[in-house]
């Protein structure tokens, strides 16, 4: 992970906030911008979140080792290769229908303190995971707006809070009506309910058929739009 950033002042903050929040509002799947945002917008958050990983033994794990999220700690190929409906092979499935690649998600850049910097990057590079393990495998505003409720609930992002509520309004009218009957219900019990996403060592995960890692995590897959 890059050197930790500087701190910021009051006026480098302001400007950074009002800019990133009217990018990320005008395009939630602006990743730099929701990124920015949630950076100078989380500090009680992500001190939250580390909090809750403190009290976690796998959660304490992952902040003594640090694993990083690459293709190379992954080894791709390898996942590509794991029988379907295990969560590795279905992460890669995914990542290859979108054209991702793991480094696609921002460093961080405006957290100072090196143990909050890497939770906030930890969540970052599991938000693919996310996506799989509630079945959420659309990339389009409903659907990312649709995860960003689930994130608000696990880890209370004001950034998460602010896709969460501005989404909707951008979205097509059918998506709209969709995310309001029911992915925003299921995304609050879901969210509220499942074991909290940064305790958990996916990289143990790989071979675990997916069904079986959304019941460890007490996950309930998203319902699907019918067409």
């Amino acid at each position: 992970m890059a050197s930790p950033a500087q701190p910021i002042s009051c006026l480098q903050r302001a400007i950074l906030t009002v800019g990133s929040a009217f990018a990320a509002a005008y395009n939630p799947t602006r990743a730099d911008m929701v990124a920015v945002l949630g950076e100078v917008t989380g500090d009680r958050a992500v001190k939250a979140m580390h909090r809750r990983m403190l009290l976690s033994t796998s959660g304490r794990e992952i902040l003594r080792t640090r694993p990083r999220l690459t293709s190379q700690t992954m080894n791709l190929p390898r996942l590509r290769s794991l029988p379907d409906c295990t969560f590795g092979r279905e992460y890669a499935r995914f990542m290859d229908s979108h054209g991702f690649t793991p480094e696609s998600r921002n460093q961080v850049q405006y957290i100072p303190d090196p143990e909050l910097a890497y939770v906030l990057q930890r969540y970052r590079e599991t938000h693919d995971f996310i996506h799989v393990l509630t079945g959420i495998t659309q990339v389009t505003v409903a659907s990312e707006t649709a995860v960003k409720w689930f994130e608000w609930m696990q880890t209370g992002l004001p950034m998460t809070l602010a896709s969460s509520v501005v989404g909707p309004f951008i979205s097509d009218a059918s998506d709209r009506k969709f995310l309001f009957t029911s992915l925003v219900p299921w995304a609050v019990q879901s969210g509220s309910r499942a074991q909290f996403f940064l305790n958990v060592p996916y990289e143990a995960h790989w071979e675990t058929p997916l069904e079986e890692l959304q019941r460890l995590m007490r996950i309930i897959p998203a319902p699907q739009m019918v067409p």
